[in-house]
């Protein structure tokens, strides 16, 4: 049996101790943790050498928004709990081809969600253009969700989305989201702010 350090977040699930720094598996996908080493690589363009740190092969279409990355980092530095709820490679395990990222925004209940509730996280997602429409976004979703209800005990989940984003609009939806607001994003513009109250998800 693995031993848990002092002081860590670990789940004992059938005997062995789980760490929410592990990969999160699903049927097709892994979710794995970009560290700092692998976000760096990121931002200089090295992606040879990202790949290699990540053990996984990453398209080019990544270094189209680096934005995500920057955020990362920033958010890092400032926060050294941040990284359980970093950015996430989402592979496709039979390719072992990085195919999006996922992420939330901040640790549990930071200030600017709690006009919505308490408690809650915020996430976002990005499926390369070649994969999408094939499901990973939601198989995703639902991943992480259930990874932040298991191991922190999170019920209260936040979603912001451009009304033109069809696609992420019906996923959200989907999986029982409900429109709470609007906000004007400083980058994306206009979004629209959709919040879930759930244990888990089943669908």
């Amino acid at each position: 049996m693995i031993i848990a350090p002092f002081g860590s977040n670990w789940l004992i699930r059938a005997g062995y101790m789980i760490s929410p720094f592990n990969d999160i598996v699903t049927p097709r996908l892994v979710l794995r943790l970009m560290n700092t080493e692998v976000i760096s690589a990121c931002l200089n363009r090295k992606l040879t050498e990202a790949a290699v740190l990540l053990g996984a092969k990453i398209p080019v279409e990544l270094l189209e928004n680096l934005s995500t990355f920057n955020y990362n980092r920033q958010q890092l530095e400032a926060d050294q709990n941040y990284m359980p709820w970093s950015a996430r490679a989402i592979i496709l395990a039979n390719e072992n081809i990085m195919v999006g990222i996922v992420r939330f925004h901040s640790t549990p209940d930071p200030e600017y969600l709690r006009m919505y509730t308490r408690d809650a996280v915020e996430l976002g997602y990005r499926i390369f253009f070649e994969y999408r429409r094939m499901g990973y976004a939601k198989e995703t979703v639902k991943a992480v969700l259930e990874w932040a209800g298991v191991n922190f005990n999170i019920t209260s989940f936040v979603a912001s989305v451009s009304p033109s984003n069809i696609p992420s609009l019906n996923l959200i939806n989907s999986l029982g989201f409900i429109k709470v607001g609007e906000v004007m994003d400083e980058t994306d513009g206009l979004e629209h702010v959709f919040m879930l109250n759930s244990n888990f998800i089943t669908k």
